[in-house]
């Protein structure tokens, strides 16, 4: 399942919905004989259908930001570099005027990043112990940039295989928010706030059923603004 947190915040109530779908709680017919070798969503045959791992979807979390006006806030590069730290981080999608960039860590005050405009072709599972790997890596390694360089428009991304996961992930954004290094980039909350003007978020299942949403969402014509004099 994806998830989209928008206005920098993460609802818990709306991800549990989202993941712990009644769909798959009736998983149990659809579970293999226990004799037998197959998997289902890579589970042995003889998992139990109770078990909190089947009820879960993994969970691919993005949460659009903007820390700053036309430079970013120094306030938050602390927790910008607390989030790289998490295990469940799979990176921050920004970069700077004209330029984007996949961001994967960091090394003192340099971002390392990877640009994600080359195309690679796709690799076929086979039997041989052989794999052609050779689009698995970077035609360049990668490269760094100050963090006071990047955009304030960034989106952060985290993976949550398992509810545990999810709830691991909510303890350590917890302490992170709260640390006297930076300032909290988002919102954690247990049920939508009741000032959310829009009560949909944006939760796309695999098959992305709800791609014309998402460009609704991210419709640029809402940032054609001016500033007027009084």
């Amino acid at each position: 399942a994806v998830h989209v947190a928008m206005d920098n915040t993460v609802v818990k109530e709306e991800i549990k919905r989202l993941c712990c779908s009644s769909s798959l709680c009736g998983a149990a017919a659809a579970l293999p004989d226990p004799e037998s070798d197959q998997l289902y969503n890579g589970y042995p045959g003889g998992a139990c259908a109770s078990d909190d791992s089947l009820l879960w979807k993994p969970l691919v979390l993005l949460i659009p930001l903007r820390l700053g006006l036309s430079d970013i806030n120094e306030a938050y590069i602390g927790t910008l570099k607390h989030c790289f730290m998490l295990p469940h981080s799979l990176g921050v999608i920004g970069g700077k005027p004209n330029s984007a960039h996949y961001f994967i860590g960091y090394v003192g005050e340099e971002l390392i990043y990877l640009d994600p405009h080359t195309t690679q072709f796709s690799v076929e599972a086979t039997d041989s112990c052989y794999i052609p790997d050779e689009s698995f890596h970077c035609v360049h390694p990668p490269c760094r940039m100050k963090i006071s360089d990047l955009d304030p428009s960034i989106a952060v991304g985290f993976f949550c295989k398992t509810e545990e996961d999810f709830e691991d992930w909510c303890r350590q954004m917890t302490k992170i928010s709260v640390a006297k290094d930076g300032l909290p980039m988002f919102e954690l909350v247990e049920q939508q706030p009741s000032h959310f003007s829009n009560p949909d978020v944006l939760s796309l299942t695999p098959d992305f059923s709800d791609t014309d949403k998402l460009e609704r969402f991210f419709d640029s014509e809402d940032e054609d603004f001016e500033i007027l004099s009084l």
